[in-house]
């Protein structure tokens, strides 16, 4: 059976183990180089051991160990926020509390312990020029000892220097290096996160474009119903007006008719009236009697 993957919040949890593992250790280890330190010269017997470690050795081993805790904060100090649980990321921030004071602890004790290490020098130095100012055998054998120590130990000592150099550098690009691979993983996550926002957009971008599609179609039917609707009003309006104007001017010929007719026909009445009131005022002048004759024919005389 295939192992279960680790969700992303049991990475952060291991993560955040190791790095506290990681501190402790090299907490340890640091302070066994500090007392290393305090210890170096302190004796003739434990000088000649202490000198296989020589105090800028050691001092470069101990600022490599405080080098590895302040790396170790930083890691925890952007690990922190990512925690599961606000208990866990309390708890984070007391630990980055107590770490910064152990740092400026380790630091304090650091300085002591060069102090310490310079005073057991001058101790033992003081106990060799006393022992090379004596005389007898050993004190000889001591002298050339002493002169080859010196060769070797300053060969050693710049030796040594340069891979401290060497391994503080590599350890500065592993820090580096980790940072980068850090914000890769972050910029991941986001290019991710916008890869998915944009698939989950993309589907509702076409819904839209079909809509808008279906939307201008919809308007330029519209737009054709709209023109053929009022061309035909137009031509109905026209077609009343054009009739409306034929049935005006066949009324009005009618009616110019029918007035031309009754014009005449009151002429007619009216001569008639003025006719019979003219043989009135006649026949009022004359008597009943006479008889113009209106009836007959008038005579008249041929030439």
């Amino acid at each position: 059976m295939e192992a279960k993957a680790s969700s992303p919040t049991d990475i952060v949890v291991e993560e955040f183990n190791k790095i506290k593992k990681d501190w402790e250790d090299g907490y340890v280890q640091t302070l066994d180089h500090i007392h290393a330190i305090e210890l170096y010269g302190k004796s003739r017997s434990t000088g000649d051991d202490a000198r296989k470690d020589s105090l800028p050795r050691l001092n470069g081993v101990a600022q490599d160990g405080l080098s590895l805790l302040v790396t170790a904060q930083f890691n925890l100090d952007l690990l922190a926020p990512q925690l599961p649980t606000d208990d866990h990321i309390q708890n984070a921030r007391t630990l980055l509390q107590s770490w910064s004071k152990e740092i400026q602890s380790l630091r304090s004790s650091l300085r002591h312990a060069n102090l310490q290490a310079k005073a057991n020098m001058r101790k033992a130095a003081k106990e060799e020029r006393e022992l090379l100012l004596g005389g007898g055998e050993e004190s000889t054998a001591r002298r050339r000892n002493l002169q080859t120590k010196a060769g070797m130990t300053s060969a050693a000592e710049s030796i040594t220097e340069s891979l401290r150099r060497t391994r503080q550098l590599m350890v500065q690009e592993v820090e580096r290096s980790g940072n980068t691979l850090m914000a890769f993983e972050e910029s991941t996550g986001v290019l991710k996160k916008a890869e998915s926002e944009y698939k989950g957009h993309r589907s509702l971008l076409t819904r839209t474009r079909n809509l808008l599609s279906t939307m201008k179609r919809q308007d330029v039917l519209d737009r054709i119903i709209l023109i053929v609707g009022f061309l035909l009003f137009s031509l109905a309006v026209l077609y009343v007006v054009s009739k409306r104007i034929g049935i005006l001017k066949l009324q009005r010929k009618v009616i110019g008719a029918i007035k031309a007719g009754m014009a005449g026909d009151v002429a007619i009445a009216e001569r008639a009236e003025a006719v019979n009131h003219m043989a009135h005022r006649v026949n009022e002048h004359v008597g009943p009697d006479v008889d113009f004759g209106l009836g007959q024919p008038m005579m008249h005389d041929e030439l």
